[in-house]
């Protein structure tokens, strides 16, 4: 386990040159490590909540210019002492202001030791302090509220209240065991089943959440595929309004997949243009973006099925096989949309009859005239986010949290399946407490040195 007694330090802001890099001191000789480098006010007689401006000094070597912010615990994010020198943002400086911090006694901190701190001394639990992981890495304005709600603590409030209702039912069924001789029950049954079917109820919204939580985190994959020619990498230009991928006429002019991301609605987008994909090839750098093509689709979150519509005048089997790849996908189970290109040379009247059977499941668009590509974008958003981006209340992002909340529906199960073959009050009771533990689990109300280590060792350095 780290050691939190002794001072800590970090360079908090990312490596690079800036106009401010900041310096991050915690631990209870914060203040007096700054004041021994810093040549201006006495930072040890200073009040907490203020900034001051002076020198940092290596001997009699000024090093740079820099203003201090001091905090001072209980009532800053450690819950310690703090202090933050913020100076110029060149590396060398940064580097230069670090190693005398060190060399008055700090230790450099590791990756997310500042809000192991904060945690250990109470000022946020676990699910919260994993939510500050996920603000600094959240792209988006979606990413940013779900991490922000969970940060203000309304996941945990959730839990909270989940927690104390089980607590109540739990001290009165074993009260009843005190008084197993005489038979009596202290915990109404009735109302006891209804909190177990509240309790599983919001314990399923919540993990339900996860799917979208997870499209919210770390975004959703899709994958552009159709036959050479259809006009992938000219749709892939027309979503990101640039042009990022080379269109050519030349069939197999895209050999390898191109990736890059589109913000839509708040959900981020990973586009990937692949090879046209075709049964006869003879060349071999072909042969493998074809390859890589296909193993794209199978790992992609969505696929996008793009198909010319001037060759489908010509030809059936475009037709026959984009009726096939919709059944494709959806025996295998993949979010899947179907997008006719070159509508305004095929016309729309013989794009609606040739596709009549699936038309509801088909967008008809110009990629290169940018026809109808804002209904698509809508599209895409609407299969994966189904309407509850903006929904208000916790979305579970947290692969560790879902965990946890998987456990607590199997134990609420196993209460009700107690209850409904009316089996001891000390089983019930066992269930009951496993179901506390899992849900304690998640705020860090319970929990293990390993599993902190393991939690904290993913933030950044400084935070």
């Amino acid at each position: 386990m780290t050691n939190l007694t002794d001072t800590i330090v970090a360079i908090s802001t990312p490596p690079g040159e800036g106009a401010i890099g900041i310096i991050r001191l915690s631990g209870t000789d914060a203040i007096a490590i700054a004041a021994k480098i810093f040549a201006g006010k006495d930072l040890s007689t200073q009040a907490a909540n203020t900034l001051h401006f002076g020198k940092i000094m290596d001997g009699s070597t000024v090093v740079d210019e820099v203003v201090v912010s001091l905090f001072k615990g209980p009532k800053s994010y450690t819950g310690e002492d703090i202090a933050e020198i913020s100076c110029h943002g060149s590396d060398y400086v940064l580097q230069q202001v670090l190693n005398l911090c060190m060399a008055g006694g700090a230790r450099i901190a590791k990756p997310g030791e500042f809000t192991l701190r904060a945690f250990m001394h109470g000022k946020m639990d676990l699910a919260q302090a994993e939510a500050v992981a996920d603000l600094i890495a959240s792209h988006s304005a979606t990413a940013h509220r779900a991490a922000i709600h969970t940060l203000r603590g309304g996941f945990s409030e959730d839990l909270k209240q989940m927690r104390e209702q089980l607590i109540q039912f739990s001290a009165l069924i074993e009260l009843e065991l005190d008084f197993s001789q005489e038979d009596v029950e202290f915990a109404d049954r009735t109302k006891f089943y209804d909190l177990i079917a509240r309790l599983t109820l919001a314990t399923q919204q919540l993990a339900d959440s996860f799917r979208l939580g997870n499209v919210i985190k770390n975004g959703v994959s899709v994958a552009i595929i159709g036959r050479p020619n259809a006009g992938k990498s000219t749709l892939l230009n027309a979503l990101l309004n640039e042009e990022r991928a080379i269109v050519s006429d030349i069939a197999g002019t895209t050999r390898d997949t191109i990736e890059e991301t589109l913000n839509i609605n708040g959900i981020l987008f990973r586009l990937i243009d692949t090879a046209g994909i075709r049964e006869h090839s003879v060349d071999v750098i072909e042969l493998q973006g074809i390859e890589r093509s296909v193993e794209a689709m199978n790992k992609a979150d969505v696929v996008v099925y793009l198909f010319d519509l001037v060759e489908s005048r010509k030809h059936k089997d475009i037709s026959d096989e984009v009726f096939h790849k919709r059944d494709e996908f959806e025996k295998a189970g993949i979010k899947y949309v179907l997008v006719g290109n070159k509508v305004d040379e095929a016309g729309e009247a013989h794009a609606k009859e040739a596709f009549m059977s699936v038309r509801e499941k088909v967008f008809f668009i110009s990629a290169k005239s940018k026809e109808s590509i804002g209904s698509l974008k809508q599209a895409l958003y609407n299969l994966v986010a189904e309407g509850r981006v903006k929904q208000e209340g916790t979305i579970v992002t947290n692969a560790r949290h879902y965990g946890a909340l998987t456990e607590v529906l199997k134990s609420l199960l196993d209460i009700k399946t107690g209850l409904d073959n009316n089996i001891p009050g000390d089983l019930i009771s066992l269930d009951i407490r496993r179901c506390l533990y899992y849900l304690g689990e998640i705020t860090g109300e319970v929990t293990t040195e390993d599993k902190l280590d393991y939690i904290f060792s993913k933030f950044c350095i400084g935070k």
